[in-house]
C-alpha cells in the first residue's frame, strides 16, 4: 500500500492527530514494510455500548495500514478504577466478553494481540516506567491525565491509588515501544503526559490518534464531549451493541433532536459517526435513504453526511424521518453483532450474570 492510502486510514473519522508530520513518517515507513506497534488501553467494565463502533473500525484502519496492533484489556486499571466492585475475576471475565465484542464488531482478530496488564506487571522494569513517570511530571499534570477515568480530582483524593493509573497508562506504551497510541478524546491527556515525559525518560515520542466520542442520545447543546459521551450507566442515553431492532428504534426515537440545528443534536451525530462513517461511507454503493409518505415529499435519498445534515437545517427533514433513518441502519449495523452473539452466547451470558449480581 502506498503512504498516501495508509495514511488515509490513519486520519478516517478521526477527530485529531498529534502530529500530522509525524503520521506522514509513519505512513512512509509502513509502506516501506517497516515493524511499527499501536495499542489501544480498555478497562473490562460492563456491556459494551454503540460507541465501540468507532473504534472497533479505527482498530480495523490500523491492522489494515500494518500496523501491529495491542488492545491492552487494562484489568488492573479497572480495579483501581473500582469496575466490577474492583473484582479481578470478574474483570477478566469481562476481558474476555470484550474480545467477543470486537470480533462481532468486525476487527480482524487473528491479527491484533489481546493482552491483559497482569500479565507484565510482574516486570519491575514496567514499574520503574511507572516510577520514571510520575519523578517526570507534577501532581497538577496528572490530576489533568485523569479524564480516562471518568472521575474528578476530588474523588481522587479520598483514594490515592487513583493517581498512580495515568502513570501506569503511560508506562503501558513506554514498556511495549509502542509508535503510535490511540483511544478516544477522553485519553487525550494521558497521551499528551507520554508525549511530554517522552524526552525525560529517553523514550520514543508516540503519535497520538483519537476519534470522537460517541453522545449519549440525551445529551443537549455545547457540552463537554466527555461528560456527554454515551454511557452505558443510563439505559435511555446509550445504546448498547446487544440491543435488539426493537430497543435500538424506541431509544433513538426518545433521543433529543433539536429541530434545524445540527449542534448539540446526537442523532445527527449518530448518523455522522457510526451510520456514514463506519457504515455507508465504507461501502460507496450504499446511500442513506429516508422512506417517507409522498405527502411529506416522498423517499429522499442522501449520498453523504454533508447532504443530509444540509437537509435537516435547512428544513427538508423533519426529526422524527431522520431518526427513523438513523434508526433503520443503527440497526443495521448491530444486525451483524446480534448473530454473533447468536453463534456464541456464552460470554453474553457471563456478562449478564456479573451484571445482575452488582
Amino acid at each position: 500500500m502506498d503512504p498516501a492510502s495508509i495514511l488515509g486510514l490513519l486520519r478516517r473519522n478521526t477527530a485529531e492527530i498529534v502530529t500530522e508530520p509525524e503520521a506522514e513518517k509513519l505512513s512512509a515507513d509502513l509502506a516501506a514494510r517497516a515493524v511499527r506497534k499501536a495499542y489501544i488501553g480498555f478497562e473490562p467494565s460492563g456491556r459494551v455500548h454503540l460507541g465501540w463502533k468507532i473504534t472497533a473500525d479505527k482498530v480495523t484502519d490500523l491492522v489494515d495500514a500494518g500496523l501491529q496492533v495491542k488492545v491492552l484489556l487494562a484489568d488492573w486499571h479497572a480495579q483501581i478504577n473500582d469496575k466490577l466492585g474492583g473484582d479481578l475475576q470478574k474483570i477478566k471475565a469481562c476481558g474476555e466478553y470484550m474480545k467477543h465484542c470486537f470480533a462481532a464488531l468486525g476487527v480482524p482478530t487473528d491479527r491484533v494481540e489481546f493482552l491483559y496488564a497482569s500479565d507484565y506487571v510482574d516486570d519491575p522494569s514496567y514499574w520503574a516506567l511507572v516510577i520514571g513517570t510520575a519523578k517526570a511530571t507534577s501532581l497538577a499534570r496528572m490530576k489533568r491525565a485523569m479524564d480516562i477515568l471518568g472521575r474528578s480530582a476530588e474523588e481522587a483524593e479520598r483514594d490515592m491509588s487513583k493517581f498512580i493509573y495515568p502513570a501506569m497508562q503511560v508506562a503501558d506504551i513506554f514498556h511495549f515501544d509502542l509508535d503510535l497510541a490511540y483511544g478516544g478524546l477522553d485519553q487525550r491527556h494521558a497521551h499528551m503526559l507520554a508525549r511530554d515525559v517522552a524526552h525525560k525518560l529517553g523514550k520514543k515520542v508516540p503519535l497520538a490518534i483519537h476519534t470522537p466520542l460517541l453522545p449519549s442520545l440525551q445529551a443537549q447543546g455545547r457540552m463537554d464531549p466527555i461528560e456527554a459521551k454515551m454511557s452505558k450507566s443510563n439505559p435511555q442515553s446509550g445504546i448498547l451493541i446487544h440491543d435488539d431492532a426493537k430497543a435500538v428504534e424506541q431509544k433513538i426515537n426518545s433521543a433529543v433532536c433539536p429541530q434545524g440545528s445540527a449542534e448539540g443534536n446526537p442523532v445527527l451525530d449518530l448518523a455522522r459517526l457510526v451510520v456514514f462513517a463506519g457504515h455507508l461511507e465504507r461501502d460507496p454503493a450504499e446511500a442513506f435513504v429516508v422512506d417517507r409518505p409522498e405527502k411529506f415529499g416522498g423517499p429522499a435519498t442522501f449520498a453523504t453526511y454533508a447532504h443530509l445534515e444540509a437537509a435537516f437545517v435547512g428544513g427538508k427533514l423533519h426529526p422524527a424521518d431522520l431518526k427513523k433513518g438513523v434508526a433503520k441502519y443503527t440497526n443495521e449495523v448491530l444486525e451483524p453483532v446480534r448473530e454473533y452473539f447468536r453463534r456464541h452466547p456464552g460470554p453474553l451470558a457471563t456478562m449478564q450474570e456479573i451484571a445482575a449480581t452488582r
